[in-house]
């Protein structure tokens, strides 16, 4: 593993002030910050300007992009990318599909800094990083097996899921989504079936559960 001090991080957060916090811990443990991005497409765009050692990606961001996207974006273009997630959400599924999506870390913004510290050196190193409680989470998750949206539903009938737990009613996904209010009503009762949900609070609690959209 290289020192510290040849680890090169990107850091991607839509709250400066997070953001600098995140910078002074890994510079106080000589690491170096070559970046810091705002929003997912500014993230990419100083990936690859900056090419550091490590992305750090926050995953919810103020727009519709988002950090998994950025990831994505990152990953297309260089597949060998060290990324490493922070989150003040920790979802079961979110955490599971950060590394399904090539993630070498996904860490909690509650953190301890020395452990933030550590995600990035085995990131850097190419080996993935589980916090304690993370590892008992998907260890159990795996025992248990997925019970999310994610896993139960396909892309369309997951997007339409999304927007009936924001409230749209079928008439408004219909014309969101260009189809008719008879095939959005079909595939919503089939969704609600197949989720076990049927009242909107619970559907929206369901979504909010799984980290479909935000709290």
């Amino acid at each position: 593993m290289q020192k510290d001090q040849a680890i090169r991080i990107m850091l991607a957060d839509d709250h400066p002030i997070v953001m600098q916090g995140f910078a002074m811990s890994l510079g106080a443990q000589g690491m170096e910050v070559v970046g810091q991005a705002r929003t997912p497409s500014e993230a990419l765009a100083m990936y690859e300007e900056t090419k550091p050692d490590v992305a750090v990606l926050d995953i919810r961001f103020g727009t519709e992009l988002t950090g998994m996207d950025a990831a994505q974006n990152i990953l297309k273009a260089d597949p060998k990318a060290k990324i490493v997630f922070l989150s003040q959400f920790d979802q079961d599924s979110l955490i599971k599909e950060t590394y399904r999506l090539g993630a070498h870390a996904f860490v909690t913004k509650d953190c301890d800094p020395a452990d933030l510290a550590d995600a990035v050196r085995h990131a850097r190193a190419g080996k993935l990083y589980f916090l304690p409680q993370i590892a008992e989470r998907l260890a159990s998750l795996a025992v248990r097996g997925d019970v999310s949206p994610q896993s139960q539903l396909d892309e369309r009938s997951l997007e339409i899921f999304k927007l009936m737990a924001e409230g749209l009613t079928n008439a408004e996904i219909a014309e969101r989504l260009d189809l008719s209010t008879k095939t959005i009503s079909n595939i919503s009762q089939a969704v609600k079936e197949k989720l076990g949900v049927h009242r909107q609070a619970y559907i929206t609690k369901l979504a909010v559960k799984h980290g479909l959209i935000e709290p």
